[in-house]
């Protein structure tokens, strides 16, 4: 009880010293727990058409082995017989927007044939046919003398080619203004992209087999982004930062050939979609780091497959750990 009273009279007659020794503390708290919040890392939302795009199970060859396993049999003599999808097999239906281009000056887009230039909502704000210049100027876009709205989309009349430039696409495109300036977004299918993209990292009179292994990279990694997107308008650039995509120039027999023979393959670990470092989620995605820490070599790819090894087995060679699994058709 003594000592009760001594710390009794303690707190009394120092109560003064200690709440200005302890206000510092309280308020250091007390900011942490209003911010908190804010810097809390938010949670990638991915698109609905992403989640039908269920992975499913890894693809396994003749003797039901799936393509990482190598304990039975060496790399060499490793196989994964596919079967080329026919018109009974419908590719996954995805969209992948890549932006094509951010600037402060005047483009110029049209299309191959007539086409509509339509609001957010889908009504149509203009029609013609041709090509047309185009800027941003006070947040607005500049369509040749007239102002715009901040945002529009391009879209060809029957299945037409859009343009920007010098340049031809496939799909929509879409214009809007910010701080950068105009940005023009290419919209189109996944496998439309992959050809481009193909005909883009490799040349086309590379070997067929360095080509079909190709695909599956950029498929994996464009996934990877459309899961992850750079930006919330697209998922990734046009450039080699990320992948090239140069469109129809850039498309060829032979790439569209390498992305239908590898239609919807991607490159698998633990459930995940995987391109060499990039993954769906962070935690593949430090998993990745460790057991495929190595991308792809495309000139190693074609010497590869100049020696004979199938796409699996250049794939096999160069992301060791991963599976090949296939997408599941979306809606």
């Amino acid at each position: 009880m003594e000592k009760v009273e001594r710390l009794k009279l303690f707190l009394k007659r120092h109560s003064g010293s200690l709440f200005l020794c302890s206000a510092p503390l309280f308020f250091a708290a007390l900011v942490v727990a209003l911010i908190s919040p804010i810097l809390k890392p938010q949670q990638t939302q991915l698109d609905p058409a992403m989640l039908e795009a269920l992975l499913e199970d890894p693809i396994k060859n003749e003797n039901n082995e799936i393509i990482s396993k190598q304990n039975k049999r060496s790399l060499d003599t490793q196989r994964l017989d596919l079967k080329v999808p026919n018109a009974d097999q419908p590719a996954p239906s995805l969209e992948i927007r890549v932006m094509l281009q951010e600037t402060k000056s005047t483009s110029n887009v049209g299309a191959n044939g007539p086409w509509q230039l339509q609001l957010r909502n889908g009504s149509t704000w203009r029609t013609g046919q041709g090509m047309l210049p185009l800027s941003c100027s006070e947040g607005r876009l500049q369509i040749g003398g007239d102002k715009g709205p901040n945002e529009l989309w391009l879209r060809p009349k029957n299945g037409g080619i859009v343009a920007l430039d010098a340049k031809s696409y496939r799909g929509e495109l879409r214009f809007y203004c910010d701080r950068a300036g105009l940005v023009i977004v290419n919209h189109l299918q996944l496998e439309e992209y992959i050809a481009s993209v193909v005909g883009a990292e490799m040349p086309s009179d590379w070997p067929e087999e360095a080509l079909r292994a190709q695909a599956v990279a950029a498929r994996s990694y464009a996934l990877a982004h459309m899961a992850r997107p750079a930006d919330p308008h697209w998922n990734l650039g046009a450039t080699t930062r990320w992948q090239a995509y140069d469109g129809l120039e850039s498309e060829s027999e032979a790439s569209r050939v390498a992305g239908n023979s590898t239609m919807g393959l991607v490159l698998s670990y633990r459930g995940g979609i995987v391109e060499s470092l990039y993954a769906a989620d962070k935690k593949i995605t430090i998993e990745a780091h460790g057991h495929l820490g190595a991308s792809m070599s495309q000139h190693g790819a074609k010497e590869l497959a100049q020696q004979g090894y199938r796409f699996s087995q250049i794939l096999a060679r160069y992301y060791r750990g991963a599976n090949l699994a296939r997408l599941k058709r979306s809606a």
